[in-house]
């Protein structure tokens, strides 16, 4: 498996990599989130665009990305719209979607971009071209909150998404039972012995998931979520309990 370098971060090898999410839902409350959070030093500082007032505005969107990264000159900057009906905050017709992601991502001034799996297939590889052309990396993702598919279903879709070209394939889904966070794992090992040629991420949710989310460095997830001021997703913990618990188990494996 490749690792991928994106300014200093090595993602794929070591200790899992951090990502704090912002949740603020205004200009003002991100940058005092953008301080706080900056300061927990994560790996990578995700904006959740979908919570944000004005998003459904490309020049307030381009100026707050402007913002964010005069805050953050040197940490990674992951620009994720989670649409509706994967867990997001808002609804918006696909056509603005991948507007909202073009309009990111040729900003030049964001290091990585989230793009679902389950869109319109030439679209979402057209995003994909279109990251590459700026000099942006690609998280593509699916997100199961209802329950944990199959281990081949998980694997595929892992599968399908570096065919699609992501630079760092992600899933997370939920857990009705402890077997389910299993499947995961045992569906993340495989991945990471048998198929995958990058890295990616995936992680089983809720309190009964938290395990998958610290075990990365096990089992092959190259990179976790953690809560600065507030959680994106459930399971979510503090960054400092989260970065604890990520050093001790690199240190005896």
């Amino acid at each position: 498996m490749q690792t991928i370098t994106i300014k200093d971060v090595t993602i794929g090898e070591g200790v899992p990599k951090i990502i704090v999410p912002l949740m603020g839902t205004t200009e003002l409350e991100l940058l005092k989130e953008v301080e706080t959070v900056n300061a927990l030093q994560p790996d990578i500082i995700e904006w959740r665009v979908d919570v944000y007032e004005h998003v459904e505005n490309l020049e307030a969107v381009s100026e707050m990305i402007s913002n964010l990264r005069g805050a953050l000159p040197s940490t990674l900057l992951l620009f994720t719209f989670r649409s509706h009906k994967e867990g997001g905050n808002k609804k918006i017709t696909d056509e603005y979607y991948f507007q909202l992601l073009h309009t990111a991502i040729r900003t030049k001034n964001i290091d990585l971009v989230d793009v679902e799996l389950f869109f319109e297939e030439s679209a979402v590889k057209e995003t994909v071209k279109i990251a590459e052309e700026n000099g942006v990396y690609v998280v593509m993702c699916n997100h199961d909150f209802d329950k944990t598919p199959e281990k081949e279903e998980i694997i595929y879709r892992l599968r399908k998404m570096q065919e699609f070209g992501a630079h760092i394939p992600k899933i997370a889904v939920m857990p009705k039972s402890v077997g389910d966070v299993l499947v995961l794992l045992d569906a993340t090992h495989t991945m990471k012995t048998k198929y995958a040629d990058r890295p990616f991420i995936t992680m089983s949710m809720a309190g009964t998931g938290l395990v998958s989310r610290l075990s990365g460095a096990v089992f092959g997830s190259a990179c976790t979520f953690g809560a600065g001021k507030e959680a994106s997703a459930p399971g979510q913990i503090p960054v400092t309990q989260l970065r604890s618990v990520l050093e001790i188990i690199d240190q005896n494996i």
